[in-house]
């Protein structure tokens, strides 16, 4: 019988325990003390920044298609809620009925000729398409003179406001997903590997709940994987294409309250992924989740390096969230594993996209604190720390920075020089911004596009988080090609506005203890992680 008490935490194990949950300013003060840039660096980094953003800015609002109907149909209006609510449903809608529902539902009250505005022709078109839309089935139960037109014109229109709707969610999930199956995405990769461009692969689909929809997506990593391993041609883990898989999918019990199983069924189905990727030389990146199945999928992490059969391969690849309150620590543990099993491990640097609802089930458990930060510009803040940390671990780590910030980028490139490392984007979002700096004539960094694919029953969980990301107003994708936003503004040093914000929590957010007015004290529930 397996005894959790006879896992035997180190002292590196320990601090990462113990800041699980770390007062916020503590956490602040150790960031700023591991950053030291010089003020010709800082302005250096100010230059290539604001010039990213120039170029950007010049690019991407000539650009056509979803990208410019997501910044006419921002989530702060009332048309980008119902688009949103659209993409997130529709799909997933089994019956027709439902679906007009939610059609009406959603268009029939937008202001949507407001946006015929446009000097794009796609957007005018789509706009054109949403009112006409809006028009009819707000019109369904109309009185009046032409109400048994318009009542014909709705019913008969059903079907085809139906298709269109259908199709025009399906077009926004083509701006994130790079192909319905691998094969497919590899053939869309060739264009953008000619320019430069690198690509790591993701098997969509959310976690498994049963043992057959971890077999399920066993397959599909394990196909994945052998279709990657004949793209690679031999070129390696770090010049070859990769894949990420997420162990919530290839086992339906992976928390910490089932230690034993994931410790052996799930760590059975990682190492068959494992070993197959090191007969092709395919780099196999842990995806990061939720905060509570950190120290689980670090203790997978250490099993996978001390395995004798995966001794000497350099393509086992760990995510690291930069918005928990833990991330220096992981980083010095991850490279102690790395240093002491004699391997080079990947790391992703990542700032995280589970942020909402982190802070939600904090204040739903009513826990001490948060094991996030509450202010965006510590996030930040922290990236700049730890990839920093990162840079100068060569020998152990390989690292990998995925950030569609221009300062961010703009920072690492400065600190990274004569480093080895690459930068990574998300397909869809961030291509703009690397095409300037990809390839010989530019600043020629190297970069990977993290590219999801999967069927568009499987984009939708996904196809949200993007969207929130793209459309949300304080995201920095979003302010990118708003020319409204100056250019100031999108070049503020984290660093800076941490020192100014004093490491103080976001006023916004009191302690989940104290979300209740009038001093009432919110229950306390444990945390089994």
């Amino acid at each position: 019988m397996f005894n959790l008490s006879t896992v035997v935490q180190s002292e590196l194990k320990n601090k990462i325990s113990h800041s699980y949950r770390a007062n916020e300013k503590e956490c602040v003060d150790n960031l700023l003390s591991m950053i030291n840039l010089s003020s010709d660096q800082t302005n250096q980094i100010e230059n290539i920044a604001t010039d990213l953003i120039m170029k950007v800015r010049n690019d991407r609002i000539k650009g056509n298609g979803v990208d410019a109907i997501m910044q006419e149909f921002k989530l702060s209006s009332d048309e980008g809620v119902a688009l949103m609510c659209l993409a997130e449903s529709l799909l997933r809608i089994p019956d027709k009925n439902t679906q007009d529902l939610l059609i009406r539902d959603k268009i029939a009250n937008g202001k949507w000729s407001e946006h015929i505005k446009s000097g794009n022709f796609f957007v005018n078109v789509a706009s054109w398409g949403l009112m006409v839309t809006g028009k009819l089935v707000a019109s369904y139960n109309a009185d009046g003179l032409t109400s048994n037109l318009v009542n014909l014109l709705a019913k008969g229109g059903e079907p085809l406001i139906r298709k269109a709707m259908s199709i025009a969610v399906r077009l926004m999930g083509n701006q994130f997903v790079m192909g319905e199956t691998i094969e497919l995405a590899l053939k869309n990769a060739t264009k953008k590997e000619a320019l430069g461009y690198q690509f790591s692969y993701d098997m969509l689909g959310e976690a498994a709940m049963t043992i057959e929809d971890a077999d399920k997506y066993m397959l599909s990593y394990i196909d994945a994987i052998k279709q990657v391993g004949v793209a690679n041609s031999g070129r390696g883990v770090y010049n070859g294409p990769g894949i990420s898989v997420k162990l919530s999918a290839i086992h339906p019990r992976y928390q910490r309250m089932k230690y034993a199983r994931v410790m052996s069924e799930l760590y059975s189905n990682l190492k068959k992924l494992y070993l197959l990727a090191q007969e092709y030389q395919v780099g196999l990146f842990i995806d990061a989740e939720e905060c509570d199945r950190l120290e689980i999928s670090l203790d997978l992490l250490k099993k996978l390096l001390e395995d004798n059969d995966l001794s000497g391969f350099n393509g086992i690849g760990f995510v690291i969230q930069t918005y928990q309150k833990r991330a220096p620590y992981v980083i010095d543990y991850v490279a102690a594993l790395a240093k002491s099993s004699n391997h080079r491990v990947m790391v992703r640097l990542v700032k995280g996209a589970y942020w909402d609802s982190e802070i939600k089930k904090s204040q739903i458990d009513g826990q001490a604190d948060y094991p996030v930060y509450t202010r965006k510009t510590y996030t930040d803040l922290s990236y700049l720390a730890c990839a920093s940390k990162l840079l100068n671990l060569q020998t152990t780590v390989y690292p990998l920075f995925a950030t569609h910030n221009a300062h961010s980028v703009a920072t690492i490139y400065v600190m990274g020089e004569g480093k080895d490392y690459e930068f990574q984007c998300l397909y869809g979002m961030g291509e703009t911004l690397y095409d300037n700096m990809v390839g010989k004539d530019n600043l020629n960094i190297k970069c990977r596009v993290y590219a999801p694919v999967g069927t568009y029953e499987t984009l939708l969980a996904y196809l949200v988080r993007r969207l929130l990301e793209n459309g949300a107003n304080s995201s920095f994708v979003h302010q990118l090609v708003d020319k409204r936003v100056p250019v100031a503004d999108l070049i503020k040093n984290p660093i800076q506005q941490s020192i100014d914000a004093g490491g103080d929590s976001n006023p916004y957010f009191t302690k989940p203890s104290c979300i209740y007015p009038d001093g009432r004290i919110n229950s306390q529930g444990l945390d089994l992680s």
